[in-house]
């Protein structure tokens, strides 16, 4: 699923080809008992969902592009909830014809390499359902 070198509280991660990123990578932070932290990436892949929300409605947007696609900029969090690892991803997908999709990732396939940095944080980094926004924001 994953390979992974560490330097005290960074790792360096490579997630297997045909792999599904987004599980990849919690299971290497159950893995590894990282409760907070930040990730960055890039790779590449050949299908990647997206979501967005409608503030307005509070509903979330689904959208999959099935196409091969560069990573050309991974980011996020890790905190907890429910005592696991919680991932917050936000991806920049560049496409054959030179445009960029982004947004909020719930899950892409690897067609290619997926080389990601995690840092792990020594603080406590909660979850909790805020009606107002409809989202899963930070305890702190």
């Amino acid at each position: 699923m994953y390979t992974s070198v560490n330097d005290g509280d960074r790792f360096v991660i490579s997630i297997d080809n045909h792999q599904e990123l987004v599980s990849a990578l919690a299971a290497f932070c159950n893995d590894q008992g990282i409760l907070a932290g930040k990730v960055d990436g890039i790779g590449a892949v050949n299908s990647a969902t997206l979501r967005f929300l409608d503030p307005a409605t509070k509903k979330y947007v689904d959208r999959t592009f099935d196409e091969q696609m560069e990573i050309s900029s991974l980011v996020g969090n890790i905190s907890e909830k429910d005592g696991k690892p919680y991932l917050h991803l936000h991806v920049n997908l560049g496409r054959r014809d030179y445009t960029v999709v982004g947004g909020h990732l719930l899950c892409c396939t690897i067609n290619g390499a997926c080389e990601l940095t995690v840092t792990r944080l020594h603080c406590n980094l909660g979850r909790h359902f805020d009606e107002e926004t409809g989202l899963n924001l930070y305890t702190l």
